[in-house]
This record gives C-alpha cells, sequence and structure tokens, in this order.
C-alpha cells in the first residue's frame, strides 16, 4: 500500500477508482448504509497520501492542511442527509471551516501586483450577483450562512489566484484549477439542494468535487516556491 501512496501514477489510478465506485453508489445504491462506506474513503486515500508525501517545512502549515482535509471529511459523511436541515447545516460548517483553512495555507507573505486583482475582483463580483440572484427566494434561512459560505470559497479563489509567480508553475494550475473546479461543484449543490435539479447532477457534482480535492491536495504536495530574479548590471 505504500508504494502506491509514494507514487503519484499508481495514486492517481487508486484515487479515481475509488471515486467512481463512490459515484456509482451514489447513483445506484441506497445512502445507508453503502454511502457511509465508499464516501469517506475518498478522502481518507487522499489524506493518507498528503500525510506521506508531504514536504511542509512549517509545522502551521501542515496543521492547517490536515484540519482543512478533515473537515472536508466530517463534511462529506453529513451532507449524505443533505435533506435534514441539521445535518445540511453542520456540513455547511465544516465545509467553511476547511476553506478558511485552505486559505490560510495558500497566503503568503511576497509582494504582488494589486493592478492584477482588478479584472479577478470584477469577476468574483459578477458570480456572486449571479449566484445569490438565482438562489435568494428559494435559501429561506440559509441566506445568511450560505452567503458566507460563498464569500469563503471566493477568498479561497483570491488566495489561490495570487500564488502566481510565487510558486512554481505545475502546483500553481494544479491548485487554480482544483479551486475553480470546487467552486463549480459547490455551486451545482447549492443549486440542486435550493432551487431545481440539473442534468447528471449527481455525477458532476461528485466528480468535480473529488477531481478538486484532489488536484489542491496534489498540489500542496508539488508545491515548490519560486527563487526571486536577482537583475544584474
Amino acid at each position: 500500500m505504500l508504494n502506491v501512496l509514494n507514487n503519484e501514477k499508481r495514486f492517481s489510478i487508486l484515487f479515481f477508482a475509488i471515486l467512481l465506485i463512490d459515484i456509482l453508489v451514489k447513483l445506484y445504491c441506497a445512502a445507508f448504509p453503502y454511502r457511509y462506506i465508499s464516501k469517506p474513503i475518498v478522502l481518507f486515500i487522499l489524506f493518507l497520501y498528503y500525510y506521506i508525501n508531504n514536504k511542509e517545512r512549517k509545522k502551521k502549515k501542515k496543521l492547517w492542511v490536515i484540519i482543512a482535509l478533515t473537515s472536508f471529511f466530517i463534511g462529506d459523511i453529513l451532507i449524505i442527509n443533505h435533506t435534514n436541515i441539521i445535518f445540511l447545516g453542520a456540513s455547511l460548517f465544516c465545509f467553511s471551516v476547511a476553506k478558511i483553512f485552505l486559505s490560510f495555507r495558500f497566503s503568503h507573505k511576497a509582494d504582488f501586483n494589486i493592478v492584477r486583482l482588478v479584472p479577478f475582483s470584477i469577476i468574483i463580483f459578477a458570480y456572486t450577483v449571479f449566484i445569490v440572484s438565482l438562489l435568494y427566494d428559494s435559501l429561506g434561512a440559509f441566506f445568511v450562512p450560505a452567503l458566507f459560505s460563498f464569500f469563503l470559497s471566493l477568498l479561497l479563489f483570491q488566495f489561490a489566484f495570487l500564488r502566481k509567480g510565487v510558486f512554481d508553475k505545475v502546483s500553481y494550475l494544479y491548485v487554480f484549477i482544483g479551486v475553480i473546479l470546487f467552486i463549480i461543484s459547490e455551486s451545482l449543490m447549492a443549486i440542486k439542494t435550493f432551487k431545481t435539479d440539473i442534468l447528471l447532477q449527481d455525477f458532476l457534482i461528485m466528480f468535480l468535487y473529488g477531481l478538486a480535492l484532489y488536484l489542491i491536495t496534489v498540489g500542496i504536495v508539488k508545491e515548490k516556491k519560486r527563487k526571486p530574479i536577482v537583475n544584474s548590471f
């Protein structure tokens, strides 16, 4: 098993095989007890991969990722019964905690060009207005928690974006694309839960969510800080 977790290609095959099994269970089996068996394995295997392969020099960064993955793990179990308002609220809280600690992990002290954030901020604003206007009439008591959760997702998006030029390109792309896919998956889940059904919704939500966490986790493991360019005269 250790040989698989130490090898990215072998791990990738194992992870997506487990993710596919979980999606099939979601589509064709009863939630209890089958989803409560298949779904936790997806995050557990991802947690093991990070724990074994991470090269974090700062213990707090490692702790932040562990807390984030643990929060995703708990949220995943709770959201299986998303028709229950208590479980739905608790899962929303867990996912919010996960996004906060991932944001901590992606933050850095390097300088960045504020001009780069202008078009980015416009996109964030337009996306927020679109989602909120689409779900406003259906959220009810979940309006404030959902709005806060979307805000954290966009904050996470911003921190992932600001890694550009600070860390190596491969790690940056893995994490940035992963965060984008996570937001898409989260948006589809919100539309499904509070508004209306979507074509292939269960497959799309689970696949995009699993792929997102895979890219984010592997991107963190691959992370290498770029050396600053020194001008010579």
